[in-house]
């Protein structure tokens, strides 16, 4: 259950802020977030080493796409295409309105359900792929704090989001400009779950058939009138090794 934290803040410097934690089975290989395709040297995104797609990555146009499953949908399934695939699409466009419209575009039969957020720093968008007989469908992000994990869009039911949510709402928000991070950071490294939520409920965790938390990811966006000012792409592996925090990109 994957977890993406979005910030949007029309006309701020900063007006685009996501953090990621990425929940995957601890044995499938992956690498960090790099330029790992020769094909699109614009593209910066992890790598799933058995799909060659991504979940979550930045281009140099400054668009961010993440892809996350929904309930009782982990994992490859026959005669369906990775949903990695589906990130490195998106990224192939230099505007969040185009990307998703590609993404609404393709045959719902061919990928498993999904959600994913697309977004530059006008726009920002929720794309949903709950039934494989239906085209996925884009909601736009409005303006404040939304969270998703492999539910709907705030939905509270999902135990991390009814205990987090809140808590990323009352929280400092990153300040990219002064390289403050800590609240956020350590939010997404938290533990803190109930008896009656167990992993479910955390926003870091270890399962003993070895599902967990596998990394960590903050991405800000600069606003229009930064021209020159790159995206910032913070990110830390938590398994197998558990790494420090690390700029992938700098603003």
């Amino acid at each position: 259950m994957c977890t993406v934290i979005v910030l949007r803040r029309p006309g701020h410097d900063w007006p685009l802020i996501l953090a990621a934690n990425r929940d995957e089975m601890m044995d499938r290989p992956w690498r960090p977030p790099g330029r790992h395709w020769p094909d699109r040297p614009e593209v910066v995104a992890g790598l799933d080493e058995l799909a060659r797609g991504s979940w979550l990555g930045v281009n140099d146009h400054g668009l961010v796409a993440g892809i996350l499953n929904r309930f009782g949908t982990l994992g490859p399934a026959p005669g369906q295409r990775s949903r990695g695939e589906l990130v490195l699409e998106a990224l192939d466009h230099a505007d969040a309105q185009d990307a998703a419209d590609a993404i609404r575009h393709i045959d719902p039969r061919a990928y498993r359900p999904f959600n994913m957020i697309i977004a530059d720093n006008r726009d920002a968008f929720w794309l949903r792929h709950a039934d494989s007989g239906e085209p996925p469908t884009a909601r736009p992000l409005a303006s404040g704090l939304a969270m998703i994990a492999a539910g709907d869009l705030d939905e509270i039911e999902t135990p991390r989001l009814r205990r987090y949510h809140p808590r990323f709402a009352a929280a400092a928000a990153p300040d990219p400009g002064s390289g403050d991070w800590s609240a956020w950071e350590m939010l997404l490294a938290e533990t803190e779950t109930s008896l009656h939520d167990g992993p479910a409920g955390a926003m870091r965790f270890v399962t003993e058939r070895g599902f967990a938390t596998v990394s960590s990811a903050l991405i800000a966006l600069p606003g229009i009138a930064r021209h020159g000012v790159k995206p910032v792409f913070r990110f830390r592996a938590w398994q197998p090794e558990a790494t420090p925090w690390r700029d992938v990109l700098a603003g």
